[in-house]
């Protein structure tokens, strides 16, 4: 997931007056109806907010000559040659997003989505599909669907013959309309048809793990979706209710999400200090600082990897930059750019790199990561092993988690904060 400084809904930026002339009001609604109208609106966007100003040394404007001097059959052909002008940019992160694509990350970054509440995995054995979670007073809670039961199938549709996203695809739809599952627990069948409703997405997972005479409270964060905040909230205030004598933050696998979401939960860590800066393509530059509403002071030791990306790398450079935390696991991905999401009148979209992002220290991260204090590595093995059962993560089977309770506990039983934690250790993998 890419992060973005701010989601826009666009009905229709005006167009550029120059180049395109109309000298009818009937030439003038044939553009409105014509595929045109998209192209020139994303042209506009990436005109106005695009990170390089020298559209890495592009004729701007001479790409919407040829944009609108075309003829399309289609809106999908408009799509195409919209895709290839972005394309010319060499950036992965300013794309075009069609309507499904755009629906989707929007919802994605909501942090709600409209379905009955299942999480899934698929047992590579079998093929099988196993329900590994159900979110509280969702309606498959409310229909008694509980993990480990098997999804058999789905309106119809035997889930083996269907990817996990196809799967997905077919759970989710407007709230109030129904869905028909067959799930089979220890070879017992049954089919429930229930209604779909509107979910938050829990992003966030805690609990408390006990390492000797210590309690350590583990939180798992997954992404940077709007409703993260509120959900790491809780579990911090959670944890600390309950006595625990330090964190074990996991961001490892978490692609990112909202900047603001990443700003917010570097302030319930930090009391003071910057957490980001970011610099638009004028060079002006812009810090943002924590503001003395830490939820605890407890020591810290943040887990990441090379999927820890973008939101995540924020927080994991906040956090060591002001010496919060001890980082543990592996490089990171090295995303530090910023995009901005904007919804185009079709009902498709428009992500733009508007933004690149330094640490406090004034270190750029972009394709070089952050390298752990405590680097410990995973076989591709151990990595597949880990990651297909979600369980494991943040128990004696997790090397990385292992090591990072070691170096918290050891600190702790030092009577040491988490910024005195010893630096630029090194382990090798288990």
């Amino acid at each position: 997931m890419n992060f973005f400084l701010r989601p826009v809904t666009l009905a229709k930026l005006a167009m550029a007056s120059s180049v395109l002339l109309l000298p009818a009001t009937s030439a003038a609604q044939a553009f409105e109806d014509s595929p045109k109208v998209v192209l020139d609106e994303a042209w506009q966007i990436v005109q106005d907010e695009y990170v390089d100003g020298s559209f890495n040394h592009v004729d701007w404007e001479a790409t919407r000559q040829t944009l609108l001097s075309r003829q399309y059959t289609s809106r999908e052909s408009a799509y195409g040659a919209l895709r290839e002008a972005l394309g010319q940019l060499n950036d992965p992160y300013t794309r075009f997003l069609d309507p499904r694509e755009y629906a989707e990350l929007s919802e994605q970054t909501s942090g709600e989505v409209s379905g009955i509440g299942l999480q899934l995995q698929r047992n590579t054995t079998d093929n099988s599909v196993i329900i590994s979670e159900v979110v509280a007073d969702s309606p498959a809670d409310q229909a008694g669907l509980r993990s480990g039961e098997v999804l058999l199938v789905i309106d119809g549709q035997a889930t083996t013959r269907l990817t996990i996203s196809d799967i997905f695809q077919r759970l989710r739809g407007e709230a109030g309309t129904q869905v028909t599952v067959t799930v089979s627990r220890e070879g017992v069948q049954r089919t429930v048809v229930m209604p779909r409703a509107r979910l938050e997405i829990p992003t966030v997972e805690h609990a408390i793990h006990p390492h000797g005479s210590f309690n350590l409270g583990y939180i798992r964060l997954m992404e940077f979706n709007a409703h993260a905040p509120e959900q790491m909230s809780a579990a911090i205030v959670d944890l600390v209710d309950q006595d625990v004598d330090g964190f074990v933050l996991d961001l490892r696998g978490n692609p990112g999400g909202l900047l603001g979401a990443s700003i917010d939960i570097s302030r319930m860590w930090l009391h003071r200090g910057d957490i980001v800066q970011t610099v638009d393509r004028d060079g002006h530059s812009e810090s943002v600082r924590a503001n003395h509403s830490a939820l605890t002071d407890l020591p810290l030791t943040v887990l990441v990897d090379g999927r820890s990306a973008s939101s995540s790398e924020i927080l994991t450079g906040a956090l060591r930059d002001n010496n919060r935390a001890t980082v543990v696991g592996s490089i990171t991905y090295g995303k530090a750019l910023v995009q901005s999401l904007h919804g185009l009148s079709d009902g498709s979209g428009l992500t733009v790199t508007v933004a690149h992002y330094y640490t406090p220290n004034g270190t750029d991260i972009s394709r070089k990561g952050i390298t752990p204090d405590i680097q410990v590595d995973l076989s591709a093995q151990q990595r597949q092993s880990l990651f297909s059962d979600s369980r494991q993560l943040g128990t004696a089977s997790d090397p990385q988690y292992v090591r990072a309770a070691q170096a918290l506990t050891q600190a702790l039983a030092e009577g040491q904060s988490s910024s005195q934690i010893s630096r630029n250790e090194s382990a090798e993998t288990p």
